[in-house]
């Protein structure tokens, strides 16, 4: 009797409910009992409330369970570490244990060129004496059987009919099949441009010649010095230092080299933005050893990455033409993502289920290759030569593995139209520094100083070229502004968002609070409890 009412009867209940809670409304229910039609007027417009009230709920969970994000974007201004550099030479080794399959894929290229538009390309294209190339030596390796490896004949250039040609013209697409290890399931690889299908036919080939290299190539022996890449280096005024740089090997782009590639030492600290206080380089664009048809570009590679980052050249970086003055003005926006249930992303890749095979700092496309490497392995039986092996695999290469082409290029369709499983597994970084880049170019040197400098070169760097400003280029790297943007998710219903719209629409609903809903929790206590004494009482008169 100390924690509950007691009622005669249910209708006294209610009426006492109806007469004394904070709800809006409830009153004219017994208010009004000697007029019926009011009586079910206000229950009606009761019920319809509570309707409109519980529906207004449902739509906020919903939206809420969701869980969508809003967008918000800041501005910050303090010095931050210039951006990781890499530069490649487009001018891959030749190595001694392969040159000689280079040369015969070369005379191949030559005869299908011939074969295809009736063009002698000796005098052009492959106009390098064989005596005189430039090859790298592996010592370490240059004993290996090369004649255990030959290049195929089985896959030949040659036009096919356009299917799709409804215009009337003669168009063919140009291209070479590829077969299963049966030979029943074949396909033709093909390009409406024949430009595109030779330079992926080489490719072809030349992965498979490049196979026979060890997968570990130890290049200190016999890497360029950077000075003859690099002719001058300054950042912030001061001269580049050797150990502002890594050099690596890129078996399409060349020799390259990485500056700043930790973002560890405080003389990459950007304190000022503007050209005086970028990176500036004059580099070497010539092509002693070209492989023309692995790149028709002529020139220097350029990236701009983040630190401890993989730079995957074959996706991103643009080229510097010989010649040219460039001036690459960057900008850098920094993205936070909230992950969780509100967006899949990753902190350091250590919830990945997908093992880098890079060494680097976790980045999407590192984990997309490194999942479709792995694939490819499963799959194919052996791994695609321009990515990291994982453990106890080997390189593909059509004398070992004849059907490897028909296998990678059918996984790599489905992984470009995202039906492999890799974009599923690889999630975006949680936090990543985007850098937007805007170039200006002018001739250079101009014809007024290019004996100067070039004599300039000679005396300093033992530049010895007699062609004009086709073998040099200059490129400046700089902050355009040391303030960036940042771009943050961040819930767009949070708990204290949510509880705040309830409230609203509950007061909106029927002008009442949080302590309304606790009169109307007592009132079923109290239906629970006297419904339980009635039955008690009924059960009890029974029995006497």
């Amino acid at each position: 009797e100390g924690l509950i009412e007691f009622y005669d009867s249910f209708k006294d209940m209610f009426e006492f409910f109806c007469k004394n809670t904070t709800i809006h409304g409830t009153i004219r229910l017994v208010c009004s009992d000697s007029n019926r039609m009011k009586t079910a007027f206000w229950t009606l417009l009761l019920l319809a409330s509570f309707g409109m009230l519980y529906w207004q709920f449902a739509l906020m969970f919903s939206q809420y369970w969701a869980y969508p994000v809003v967008l918000t974007m800041s501005m910050h201004s303090e010095p931050k570490m210039f951006p990781a550099i890499t530069i490649c030479n487009l001018d891959p080794y030749r190595f001694e244990l392969v040159s000689e399959h280079l040369i015969q894929l070369d005379r191949m290229a030559e005869e299908s060129i011939a074969f295809l538009y009736g063009i002698n390309t000796s005098a052009s294209l492959f106009h390098m004496n064989e005596k005189n190339l430039l090859v790298k030596n592996l010592s370490s390796s240059g004993n290996l059987s090369r004649s255990s490896f030959k290049l195929s004949q089985n896959f030949s250039l040659m036009r096919m009919p356009d299917p799709n040609n409804r215009s009337g013209k003669k168009q063919s697409n140009v291209g070479f099949r590829l077969c299963d290890a049966t030979g029943g399931n074949c396909f033709y690889k093909t390009y409406s441009s024949g430009m595109g299908a030779i330079l992926e036919w080489y490719r072809f080939h030349y992965m498979n010649i490049m196979s026979q290299l060890p997968v570990i190539i130890n290049i200190s022996d016999h890497e360029e010095q950077i000075e003859d890449m690099v002719y001058s280096c300054q950042y912030d005024g001061e001269p580049c230092r050797p150990s502002d740089y890594v050099h690596f090997h890129h078996p399409v782009f060349g020799s390259c080299y990485t500056f700043n590639s930790k973002g560890t030492d405080p003389f990459w600290t950007a304190t000022k933005p503007g050209i005086p206080y970028g990176l500036s380089l004059i580099l070497r664009a010539e092509q002693k050893d070209h492989i023309p048809l692995l790149s028709t570009v002529a020139g220097v590679k350029v990236m701009i990455h983040n630190h401890n980052q993989t730079p995957f050249l074959e996706h991103e970086g643009f080229d510097i033409r010989p010649g040219i003055a460039t001036t690459i003005g960057i900008r850098q926006d920094e993205v936070n993502r909230l992950g969780g249930n509100y967006g899949k992303c990753t902190v350091n890749g250590d919830d990945v289920n997908v093992k880098l095979l890079y060494n680097n700092s976790y980045t999407l496309q590192a984990c997309l290759h490194s999942c479709f490497q792995r694939i490819m392995v499963r799959k194919c039986g052996c791994g695609y030569y321009y990515y990291p092996l994982p453990p106890g695999a080997e390189y593909c290469n059509y004398n070992k593995h004849p059907a490897w082409g028909h296998c990678f290029y059918q996984l790599y369709s489905r992984l470009r139209n995202h039906h492999l499983n890799c974009f599923d597994q690889c999630p975006k970084p949680c936090r990543e520094s985007v850098y937007k880049v805007s170039a200006g170019t002018a001739k250079w040197p101009s014809s007024k100083s290019q004996d100067w400098i070039r004599q300039a070169l000679r005396h300093q760097n033992g530049y010895n070229s007699t062609s004009h400003r086709l073998d040099i280029a200059k490129v400046t790297i700089f902050y355009q502004q040391l303030n960036y943007k940042s771009v943050n998710e961040s819930p767009l219903l949070s708990v204290n968002l949510l509880l705040s719209s309830m409230g609203s629409q509950w007061s909106l609903w029927f002008g009442s609070s949080v302590l309304s809903v606790v009169e109307m929790f007592e009132l079923l206590v109290d239906t629970l409890v006297l419904s339980l004494l009635f039955c008690l009482q009924r059960f009890r008169s029974k029995k006497t």
